[in-house]
């Protein structure tokens, strides 16, 4: 189930969403409340301008956490998707990432 998707990514022909390519994963799967962002933050942090990073999180709240994270950074949320308890999501690290 797909709860979120921007269109920043390019389709195909066809209009078929073009599959995103991460540049590097967190597996964040069992950490509640706030690690999940902390080390997204930390990672990004490492990160080139552009890249994706690609993020798997049960934590039920995840989803909140990360919108207003990005919100708050300028990083993009490409997408989000929920398999049953896991959530996933690809960030494109900001150009210019506000510090918070």
């Amino acid at each position: 189930m797909r709860l979120h998707k921007k269109t920043v990514n390019p389709v195909n022909e066809d209009n078929s969403a073009v599959a995103i390519k991460e540049d590097l994963s967190l597996d964040a799967k069992g950490l509640n409340c706030p690690l999940p962002i902390l080390k997204t933050k930390v990672l990004l942090n490492k990160m080139q301008p552009g890249e994706i990073l690609y993020v798997e999180a049960t934590d039920p709240h995840s989803v909140i956490d990360f919108e207003a994270y990005c919100a708050r950074t300028n990083h993009q949320l490409l997408d989000i998707e929920k398999q049953e308890k896991l959530f996933k999501f690809y960030i494109q690290r900001a150009d210019s990432p506000n510090k918070i």
